[in-house]
């Protein structure tokens, strides 16, 4: 089966979190492993993380994992029947004061900041959304609301404020102590729930940084664009991460549906021209959590990110809760695999009015536009750091990139990019040798076969960062 360009990040949980299960979603297609560090201890993820390592080693592949902190807890308290049900026109008190569960007039909040934050007139969407109350009074720690929409509120269901304006800090002590447990496993990614700027990103990075520093460890930060206030910020928040995540739940519920999709295109856009990665998640293929096929409508969603050209498409509760992790998998990689043969790229285009400053970065492109023109089998790189590797994924090409690098954590990292096959190769000083290596990983995986083009890049010296400086256009004989 052809492999895919578009990569698949699959979310574990008691649905998958077996070996066996995994190693069947890893061989299905799962490139990105995530840890939802909403839930569990951190011992259950570092368990979790050995079990992913040890099904890719099983299925014969790398593949990342990544951490996703679970950011402020804007919520409701708990009510003492776990639940109430909400009636248009009633009044309700979120009261950051109260202490006993909640009931039908009221209940306590986990964000404590939320009567210093909205004003009567503001409209506050609870459960993502589903139920809607206009702020009437805030009398000390106790807002005071009516419900426009009402419906069944539960505990701990999350708040948004319309149009954002919650100042809640993106990291919480919780994240804090959660990125060492990401660290101590070597997490590749770590995705940064509600960041507002740059500075949060710079901040979740540093901290990161210094957790991973006694493992010679830097994982790539993913900020997750899920704030209104995000948005005036996305080009700042890019510069300061290594991708972006388009969290279209929480940044529907602050920005309304309308506006997300048109959103969603403008975040991919901006990302692949910052040279930065980008996944598209939530609700991808929301009915297969309960049944064994998707909705017409969810195959044209995954099919447009792709057409997009999104990096990754996201599963989370499908795989996590789902019935049906497995079938769901597969059913995405197809849609995938569809949307990719009709893709269209113009790399004449993309090349149009820009100037490459930089060496490594001339020599990724000119190895796409001749591996086009030639009709090359496919393009290698051999890169350290995989910087090249990310410069060549940024544009659409029908030509497969394999990176060759001879560090682990590149290898793991690069499984999140766009139409890149990331192999291990050893590591030689030698430039012919290594020349020679990459050719047999070709021959050996079928990739080419006698008389075949492939274009290819390196470093002279080999090894040395940032170092890519020759294109060579060899037929294999």
């Amino acid at each position: 089966m052809p492999r895919l360009a578009t990569k698949i990040v699959a979310t574990l949980g008691p649905a998958s979190n077996s070996p066996e299960i995994l190693e069947q979603l890893i061989r299905a297609g799962v490139n990105v492993v995530r840890l939802n560090f909403s839930h569990g201890k951190a011992q259950d993820h570092i368990d979790r993380a050995m079990m992913v390592r040890e099904a890719a080693r099983r299925a014969g592949v790398e593949v990342a994992i990544m951490a996703d902190l679970q950011g402020p807890k804007i919520r409701v308290a708990k009510f003492a029947e776990g639940k109430v049900m909400l009636e248009p026109g009633q009044k309700f008190v979120l009261d950051a004061a109260r202490t006993e569960p909640g009931d039908i007039y009221g209940v306590g909040l986990d964000y404590k900041e939320l009567p210093r934050e909205v004003k009567p007139g503001d409209v506050l969407l609870l459960n993502d959304g589903l139920i809607v109350m206009t702020v009437e009074a805030v009398h000390g720690e106790a807002v005071h609301t009516i419900v426009k929409l009402g419906g069944e509120l539960s505990n701990n269901k999350g708040i948004n404020k319309k149009g954002g304006g919650l100042t809640a800090p993106a990291l919480t002590s919780k994240d804090m102590d959660d990125i060492k447990t990401a660290m101590s496993f070597q997490a590749d990614y770590v995705a940064v729930s509600f960041p507002k700027n740059a500075t949060d990103m710079e901040m979740a990075r540093q901290l990161c940084n210094v957790a991973a520093a006694e493992f010679r460890h830097k994982p790539g930060m993913i900020a997750k664009i899920e704030r209104a206030e995000a948005i005036p910020h996305l080009q700042s928040i890019l510069d300061a991460s290594d991708g972006i995540m388009v969290a279209r739940g929480d940044l529907a519920v602050e920005v309304g549906n309308a506006a997300v999709p048109a959103l969603q295109k403008r975040m991919i856009r901006m990302a692949r021209a910052s040279d930065k990665v980008v996944i598209t998640a939530t609700q991808m293929m929301e009915s297969m959590i309960t049944n064994p096929v998707p909705t017409r409508a969810e195959v044209s969603d995954v099919a447009n990110a792709v057409l997009d050209g999104t990096d990754a498409v996201m599963l989370s509760a499908e795989t996590a809760a789902g019935k049906f992790p497995l079938e769901t998998v597969l059913e995405m990689a197809n849609i995938c695999r569809e949307a990719e043969k009709a893709e269209f790229g113009e790399l004449e285009a993309d090349f149009k009015g820009k100037i490459f400053s930089r060496i490594d970065q001339s020599i990724a492109m000119g190895a796409l536009f001749t591996a086009q023109h030639l009709g090359a089998k496919a393009i290698v790189a051999m890169t350290d750091s995989g910087s090249t590797a990310l410069w060549m994924s940024r544009h659409s090409i029908h030509v497969p990139i394999y990176a060759l690098t001879p560090r682990l954590a590149t290898q793991r990292k690069m499984a999140l990019y766009r139409n890149v096959l990331p192999l291990l190769m050893d590591a030689s000083t030698d430039r012919d040798t290594a020349l020679g290596q990459a050719e047999s990983h070709l021959l050996n995986r079928g990739i080419v076969q006698r008389g075949d083009v492939y274009a290819i890049t390196c470093g002279e010296p080999m090894g040395a960062p940032g170092g890519t400086n020759m294109l060579k256009i060899c037929q294999v004989s």
